[in-house]
């Protein structure tokens, strides 16, 4: 197979320490899909898309997670159980050993950008020992126009490894074998031990998140958003399973992106990616059309299981993992807008899956509640999703993103507060989990239902009811919404037992206020009033 290589004039690869390498430069998909085929490293659905197995790891490995720790993190950054710290000597050394380890190889060059707003574009190499690994740099980085190669210069650096597995970790202080690092001084992203293609995305957008607010004042967002006819924005904040993607797929208005945005000063929201990573386990052409269907050659699936005897995809099989996946360029979507930024934001959606079954499906936040919930980033792990897990558990995670924000939580919650009074957006949190009892006795709220109160807002109808307020969340509940059944907006009316759902209601809001007590010094009053409320004769009284 001929291989038809685009090389920058700036391709000295030995000024990364590679020696004696075959390298491939910016191959197009078609041929990185053969290539990975013929080594054995891949199949073909029966539509022609392929498919690679990432191997021991099918989902990113945060505690094996580092930022190198030197004059430019050490005072920005929030060091932790999230943001652990490497000595610089340490990378040094990771880097030597990861660079002598790909040299002599194949090795596979992308170049590439993040941020689609070009006063905010970052210039990204990545070099892969893997030609998949590549392929999906491709869909999620954004591309280059032909004449923009010859003269190509990267800011930032990613390098991955997956078959290099450090030998004594310890000595290096690291965890384990495998590792995913940042260094800001380099402008370095260092993959290792894992083949897991996401850790390449959240590396890149990890360090956006340092530098963007920081240098740019820009406010990175790990949010999917997308906007209407009249040029009003929605941003849907989530965390994995909650409905991000699914939710910002509307036929009815154009897709800006699906996880990752910046919010700039001039109240532009752009996307930082080329493409859209999502989850497709249980994945149907009636409840996700547009994810289904951009499931063709140029996507990039993983994990994925055959049914018996074909090559037709099981969306159902979760038996190497739930974290089944697929990249694609974004513009497999039908509906996107080009470039991948627009200005006007109107509405932003927290979405959680609440699988306790006791927050309103909907319900509208005064800016204290969204700063509160904001940093809360609570969702619930459902019963079966991980060892161990055999009733529903709250989760929590800052900004609907904890473990690729480098700096303290608060610091995004003041700038998304910020920007959300001088733009007069109005800020909602969705529940797209349980109603009329916990995970096992209620039911999932129908994806119909969500869609129905989202579009009620971006049409603003919902500006136009009576609410009330929840009397253990102070939460505000719309008392009708078109297309939803009356009943389901308060969830205590919706549960066979009052006492049951109060009970439940109150462990929750505990959670809530447990999770919390971390970020108590760096939160203002207005924030720490947005919490729950919790006093049970308040509640009985309320039901009386």
């Amino acid at each position: 197979m001929k291989i038809v290589s685009k090389k920058p004039k700036n391709s000295d690869l030995k000024k990364y320490g590679l020696e004696n390498v075959t390298a491939h430069w910016n191959l197009d998909g078609e041929t990185l899909q053969k290539i990975t085929v013929e080594k054995g490293q891949g199949t073909e659905t029966d539509n022609g898309t392929l498919c690679v197995n990432t191997g021991k790891f099918t989902g990113r490995s945060p505690k094996d997670r580092f930022l190198v720790k030197d004059d430019y993190t050490k005072d920005k950054v929030w060091w932790g159980r999230i943001n652990k710290p490497l000595e610089p000597a340490n990378f040094e050394r990771l880097y030597n050993e990861v660079t002598s380890y790909l040299s002599g190889k194949e090795i596979y060059v992308r170049d590439a950008y993040v941020c689609a707003d070009p006063k905010y574009r970052m210039n990204v190499r990545t070099i892969t020992e893997y030609p998949w690994s590549n392929y999906f740099v491709k869909n999620m980085f954004i591309s280059l126009k032909a004449d923009e190669i010859e003269n190509f210069d990267e800011e930032w650096l990613v390098l991955c490894a997956p078959g290099y597995e450090a030998k004594d970790p310890e000595s290096f202080g690291l965890r384990a074998g495998n590792f995913s690092i940042l260094d800001f001084t380099r402008k370095v992203a260092l993959v290792a031990g894992s083949a897991y293609t996401g850790e390449m995305k959240k590396g890149i957008f990890s360090a956006l998140n340092l530098i963007l607010p920081t240098e740019k004042n820009v406010l990175p967002m790990h949010c999917s958003a997308n906007v209407g006819e009249e040029g009003d924005t929605a941003i849907f904040f989530g965390l994995s399973g909650t409905g991000k993607t699914t939710l910002s797929a509307d036929p009815e208005r154009k897709l800006i992106g699906d996880d990752e945005h910046g919010w700039a000063d001039d109240n532009t929201i752009f996307n930082f990616e080329g493409g859209c990573y999502a989850k497709v386990i249980d994945l149907t052409e009636e409840n996700e059309p547009d994810i289904f269907r951009a499931i063709k050659p140029g996507a990039l699936l993983e994990n994925i299981v055959f049914k018996e005897g074909t090559k037709e995809v099981d969306y159902s099989d979760s038996s190497i993992t739930q974290n089944t996946r697929v990249s694609y360029p974004i513009d497999h979507i039908d509906t996107i807008v080009e470039p991948s930024f627009a200005k006007n934001p109107k509405n932003i959606f927290f979405l959680t899956c609440d699988a306790f079954g006791v927050l309103p499906p909907v319900s509208k936040l005064t800016p204290g509640q969204a700063a509160y919930h904001f940093i809360s980033g609570y969702t619930a792990k459902v019963a079966g999703t991980e060892a161990g897990i055999n009733e529903p558990v709250p989760s929590f995670s800052a900004c609907f993103g904890e473990p690729f924000m480098p700096l303290h939580p608060t610091a995004y919650a003041e700038m998304l507060s910020k920007k959300m009074t001088d733009a007069g957006v109005n800020v909602w949190l969705i529940n797209t989990g349980w109603s009329g009892g916990p995970y096992g006795v209620g039911s999932r709220i129908k994806l119909k239902y969500t869609r129905a109160m989202i579009s009620s807002i971006l049409e603003g109808e919902l500006e136009k009811v009576d609410y009330e307020q929840h009397p253990i969340f102070g939460l505000y509940m719309p008392k009708y919404c078109k297309d939803v059944p009356t009943e389901m907006l308060d969830p205590m009316n919706t549960w066979l037992q009052k006492g049951a759902y109060i009970s439940k209601a109150i462990q929750l809001a505990h959670s809530f206020h447990l999770n919390f007590d971390k970020f108590v010094n760096q939160a203002s009053q207005d924030i720490m009033n947005g919490g729950p409320l919790i006093d049970a004769h308040q509640v009985m009284d309320h039901h009386m």
